[in-house]
């Protein structure tokens, strides 16, 4: 245990509060069992050591681990909990569980056993918390933690402070809230960095020459640890995922005919079915439906996106700037909650009632001329007017 601590205080010593995630006002301290998942590099580790550094608990009673620590070599997670327990511990904050094997099974064993300690962990995105060997659905909270907002790059990279915006005042007052925002700051150069190398809080300590290989090397570990950890999948599976994404990075966002990508990469069509499902759970591809289209893992998407605007970059040469914004448009507002699907009168449909379509200066709303609802949300612009939004104002949602 007293290893455990000292590695705990050696990671709190280099720990700042000074910026923190938008989901740590959420990490509510009555939740006895709370998983965070995120795509690897969102800053899920760093988000447990600001709560564990906040905690007014005494510096005994709380406990960072990390499931891949040497301690798990001959102890197992059921014991450790039963250790600081009998310490007088009161709050566990283990990272990244999927690393560790009978996560589920003894979770809930700690969950029955001690009453009063509360448990917050951390996983990968692509993993299935509610799925493991033992039922966790009536005693987990999870929380999602998706990558850096437009707002939150802004206020990491320019020392700013700008708060998030509901998609209700953006309709109703985007004039006048560009108008404030722009008063004495030009976001749209900032915003072209951030559809670049911007999603993925380390761009406030790596070059910005070194992103899009950063970013490229978090999508490999993606599929190379933590899907194949948590799926089960071979090398060779990997291998097929990763002809999977090239054939999509030519032509997206990618109108899939799945016969055909099932016969080019060998595999059955439910085989392709199922990859896809698992790429938008591990946060690599955004899947788009029309409504009323049912969620399964055997249904063909209407269109495919890659999560975000970085991850098009790292895998597109050149991608067409209209993919971009569309990528944007559809990764902030389903990061902030709302239902995004396919539109047949505009590119989005937002809610199940609103209608977005997405372009530069010269788009029109033509195509919007039957829909009471509908917005176009333009790149190129400061400040808007009417029914015609800034692109970048979507980006404050959360």
């Amino acid at each position: 245990m007293e290893d455990l601590y000292n590695y705990q205080n050696n990671l709190l010593n280099q720990v700042s509060l000074y910026w923190k995630r938008y989901l740590y006002p959420k990490l509510v301290p009555q939740e006895k069992l709370l998983g965070i998942k995120g795509l690897r590099g969102v800053g899920k580790t760093t988000l447990l050591l600001q709560y564990l550094l906040s905690s007014p608990l005494e510096i005994q009673q709380k406990l960072y681990v990390t499931a891949d620590h040497p301690y798990f070599y001959s102890s197992s997670l059921f014991e450790l909990a039963s250790q600081f327990y009998a310490y007088s511990g009161k709050l566990l904050v283990i990272d990244e569980v999927h690393k560790y094997a009978n996560w589920s099974r003894e979770l809930k064993l700690i969950y029955d056993e001690f009453s009063d300690l509360k448990v917050l962990f951390t996983s990968s995105s692509a993993l299935d918390l509610y799925r493991g060997e033992s039922d966790l659905s009536r005693r987990l909270i999870t929380l999602n933690l998706e990558g850096l907002s437009f707002r939150e790059y802004l206020n990491l990279t320019s020392g700013k402070n700008f708060n998030k915006v509901k998609l209700e005042d953006i309709l109703a007052n985007h004039k006048e809230l560009s108008q404030a925002i722009t008063a004495d700051f030009h976001p749209l150069p900032d915003f072209k960095r951030y559809l670049k190398q911007g999603y993925l809080p380390a761009i406030a300590q790596v070059e910005e020459s070194s992103m899009k290989m950063r970013t490229f090397q978090t999508i490999n570990t993606v599929l190379e640890t933590d899907l194949a950890f948590s799926k089960e999948y071979s090398p060779a599976n990997i291998a097929k995922i990763k002809k999977l994404l090239g054939v999509i990075a030519v032509t997206v966002p990618f109108e899939p005919n799945i016969s055909k990508i099932a016969e080019k990469l060998g595999i059955g069509r439910n085989t392709v079915y199922a990859f896809l499902a698992h790429l938008q759970e591990a946060k690599i591809l955004n899947l788009a439906n029309k409504p009323n289209k049912g969620i399964s893992h055997f249904q063909k998407p209407d269109k495919i996106y890659f999560e975000n605007t970085n991850f098009t970059f790292a895998l597109q040469e050149n991608p067409s700037v209209g993919t971009i914004r569309e990528t944007f448009f559809l990764n902030q507002v389903k990061n902030s909650g709302h239902t995004v699907n396919l539109s047949t009168q505009g590119d989005f449909l937002i809610d199940e009632r609103r209608t977005f379509e997405i372009g530069g200066p010269s788009k029109d709303s033509g195509q919007l001329k039957s829909s009471a609802d509908g917005f176009l949300a333009m790149d190129e612009m400061e400040i808007g007017f009417a029914k015609k939004i800034p692109l970048w104002l979507f980006g404050f949602l959360y």
